[in-house]
């Protein structure tokens, strides 16, 4: 049995058993080898939402680099009797060598987009399903929830900065999916090392306690990091607070910020106190359990910046994209294709390779997603263009799809599909999603 070491850390056992019994199984029959075509979709977007980000692209590849079984796993494997001999030495040889096509990370998507299709044989492709799902189920959760608190700031930045409401490696996918749709900082330093992602924060509450004074405190912190820093300022009396840092930092304080109360009626009068202190340069950031509706009302305030936290890593509410992984071709023992489907009751899938087109009016803007079962849609003369793109080509992954520099790339996919979409895309009202799914 060839047992070669895997990557530094496998992800191959991040996994669900049946994933590894299907392919003893289909070892077994004979039919593990038949090239197939499964391809990830959600049936439907949470309730009123208007549409759906792709995000986790990036991490997906990068954990599909690593999805290797070394001698770690194997042993463990065979030690549990999970599968048997025969499956063990195929494990042992595993890299995927298929094609994975998908929508760009970052782009919007509709119900029963195709945002991936995997390309393999089946005991390749089946391997991938629970890696594949949770990786992207997570981060487009995330994303679709940050795009809309996004779109609710406007022009005033959103900053990540809940890291303490999930788990620890949750945290840090969350804060890049977050930056994927439009968030331009986090307080979670590993996402900023691994992402390249601007990192921020300055003190907590617990802060001012540990000194005799918020006198103290706000000195402490003004002589260690400069009259620029951002003084929290809510732990007592929120006015008194702004007086002494105003005080203490001078003119030149760079920020205070806000995390709990009436935060429209407060941010108003702590700009007035701010001005008439002469502080005029000195920017207000909220925070409190924010979310897009929150963000909204706050769009009357004089507010310079939004700390979202554990609405934003929760997805606002819906933890999941509630995206599927089904196969929906096959070769049959000729090697000719056959289309394949699901037809349980609400769970039903459509057979068939899909092919995803987004039309447009005269105007440039988006009006529909097309999509063609097992050849391109018809257009009908529409302007449109292609939303899928390669990600992995004879088991190479496309490099550009890697690194930090793919979720700055990421982030601006998602600017350009948001501008594309109908003036109803930025409403937060429940209604129907944006663009009307097509197929021909």
């Amino acid at each position: 049995m060839t047992r070669e070491p895997a990557a530094t850390q496998s992800t191959a056992l991040l996994t669900d058993q049946y994933e590894l019994t299907m392919v003893q199984a289909a070892l077994a029959s004979g039919a593990a080898e038949r090239r197939c075509v499964f391809e990830v979709f959600t049936r439907h977007l949470p309730a009123g939402r208007r549409y759906g980000v792709v995000a986790g692209t990036g991490r997906m590849l990068e954990g599909l680099e690593q999805f290797q079984f070394g001698t770690a796993e194997i042993d463990w494997l065979a030690e549990q009797g999970i599968v048997d001999g025969r499956t063990l030495d195929y494990l042992a040889d595993y890299r995927f060598s298929g094609d994975i096509h998908g929508y760009a990370e970052g782009e919007v998507f509709m119900p029963d987009s195709p945002v991936l299709r995997v390309e393999a044989s089946f005991a390749e492709a089946c391997l991938l399903e629970t890696f594949v799902l949770s990786v992207l189920n997570h981060d487009s959760a995330i994303a679709s929830a940050a795009s809309r608190m996004s779109l609710a700031a406007g022009d005033r930045p959103c900053v990540e900065m809940g890291s303490r409401r999930t788990h620890e490696l949750s945290a840090v996918a969350s804060a890049r999916a977050a930056a994927v749709a439009g968030f331009t900082a986090t307080s979670n330093l590993e996402a900023g090392r691994r992402w390249g992602l601007p990192t921020i924060g300055t003190a907590a509450h617990s802060f001012t306690l540990l000194h005799d004074s918020e006198e103290e405190a706000f000195a402490a912190q003004v002589e260690a990091f400069g009259p620029g820093t951002t003084l929290l300022v809510d732990t007592y009396d929120v006015f008194e607070a702004v007086r002494r840092a105003a005080r203490i930092a001078g003119p030149e304080l760079g920020a205070v910020r806000l995390d709990s109360g009436d935060l429209v009626e407060q941010a108003g009068e702590v700009r007035a106190l701010l001005d008439s202190l002469g502080n005029t340069d000195t920017k207000i950031i909220v925070s409190s359990d924010l979310d897009e509706h929150a963000i909204a009302r706050l769009q009357a305030a004089p507010v310079d910046s939004y700390g979202v936290g554990t609405k934003l890593v929760t997805g606002g509410g819906f933890p999941t994209a509630a995206m599927v992984y089904k196969l929906v071709q096959r070769t049959d023992d000729d090697g000719a294709p056959v289309s394949v489907a699901k037809n349980a009751p609400g769970k039903a899938s459509l057979g068939g390779v899909k092919h995803p087109l987004r039309s447009f009016d005269e105007a440039g803007r988006a009006e529909a997603e097309l999509i063609g079962v097992g050849a391109s849609p018809e257009t009908h003369g529409a302007s449109t263009r292609e939303l899928m793109v390669p990600l992995v080509l004879g088991g190479e992954i496309q490099q550009e799809h890697l690194g930090a520099g793919c979720v700055r790339r990421a982030a601006q996919r998602h600017a350009d599909s948001l501008a594309e979409l109908p003036a109803a895309a930025k409403r937060l009202q429940d209604g129907d999603p944006v663009l009307p799914t097509i197929f021909s």
